[in-house]
């Protein structure tokens, strides 16, 4: 699919307060590691999450995606009468219902019109959204939406470390370590239509996706619907057989982009879903992507699930990695398997 006229006005982020190194999740695990034979420190050299953070115990997420939200209208000096959409597409919600965009709608002070609902779709969550939102902009319906996440780690890894402390089993442990690098975190990207796009604003050119469900199995948190959670929650993946047919989906999904785009090369920069050091070099190989020309954050943040890929394009922008002009791929997946791909002129419309 390809827009004409969506813009992303900007992203705004939020991270909590509490720095966790990986190092104190291994001091906690040392009984396990023990059990089975294995050095005193496995997360860092495994996954190369180095450090993640943690928000306060109850830690609303409406409250943290709507600081992120005010944070980004205030700094666009944008008018939220405006927005037309408020989509929250995050895993952890507060509750089954009302959708946790309502809260957020409410704190930002949405007009009364304004499509108000929430997204769940794995990792993919803020992709999906942004890809609905700029369908609404592109047809007319809208003309701006708000794209909200916020993400919590550290009930699920408190929880899976009991859990492994309980069993003390290799098959435990492989299909909990992916959960060590999770980390928490607040997003919001304001999409609008580009009669309202100011200097600096980067054109949405459009996206692909595609999926095989028939790997749905492979990862999954459960079976509680929602956060906090009142009943006991699990969270495995089987992380190898996820990177192996993620890389396949993705290079399917990366040529599907560059031909929808019409780029004959690869783009100038990548921006990815951040996972871990294993997945990073083996999607960056697959697609032949010069590794110079991506940037991750999961070194310090961890996967922050659906806040990472927008996040880490702040960040990238934040720090000069991301300029006016350059043709940027943002890089989403999520278990499922599914795959979706944008296409940006970053900085200019």
């Amino acid at each position: 699919m390809r827009f004409n006229r969506v813009a992303l006005a900007g992203i705004a982020y939020e991270l909590p307060p509490n720095v966790v190194e990986s190092s104190a999740l291994d001091d906690r695990l040392a009984p396990v590691y023990a059990a089975l034979g294995l050095g005193p420190r496995q997360i860092e050299p495994l996954t190369g999450v180095r450090e993640r953070r943690f928000w306060n115990p109850g830690q609303p997420m409406a409250e943290a995606a709507g600081r992120a939200a005010n944070q980004l209208i205030n700094r666009l000096d944008f008018d939220p009468a405006r927005i037309g959409a408020v989509v929250y597409a995050g895993v952890c919600r507060d509750q089954i219902e009302p959708a946790t965009a309502c809260a957020v709608a409410d704190a930002i002070g949405v007009a009364p019109r304004a499509f108000v609902y929430d997204v769940s779709n794995a990792c993919l969550g803020a992709m999906n959204a942004a890809l609905q939102i700029a369908s609404a902009i592109e047809l007319g319906q809208i003309q701006a939406g708000l794209v909200v996440c916020a993400e919590t780690a550290r009930q699920i890894v408190d929880l899976t470390i009991d859990r492994m402390l309980a069993r003390r089993d290799m098959e435990t442990f492989k299909t909990s370590l992916a959960t060590m690098t999770g980390g928490s975190g607040a997003i919001a990207m304001l999409l609008v239509n580009d009669d309202l796009a100011r200097e600096g604003a980067s054109r949405i050119l459009g996206g692909v996706a595609r999926q095989e469900t028939r790997h749905h199995r492979l990862c999954r948190w459960g079976p509680d619907t929602g956060h906090p959670a009142s009943a006991p929650m699990v969270m495995e993946t089987h992380a190898v057989a996820v990177m192996e047919n993620g890389v396949r989906l993705g290079v399917e999904t990366w040529r599907d982009l560059l031909a929808e785009m019409e780029w004959s090369a690869n783009p100038d920069r990548v921006v990815c879903h951040q996972v871990g050091a294993a997945n990073r070099d083996a999607v960056l190989k697959a697609l032949r992507v010069d590794p110079a020309t991506d940037y991750s954050t999961f070194p310090f943040l961890g996967n922050i699930g659906t806040v990472s890929l927008p996040i880490t394009a702040a960040i990238a922008a934040e720090r000069g990695h991301l300029e006016t002009g350059h043709s940027v791929a943002f890089l989403g997946i999520g278990s499922g398997l599914n795959c979706v791909m944008l296409g940006v002129n970053w900085g200019r419309l």
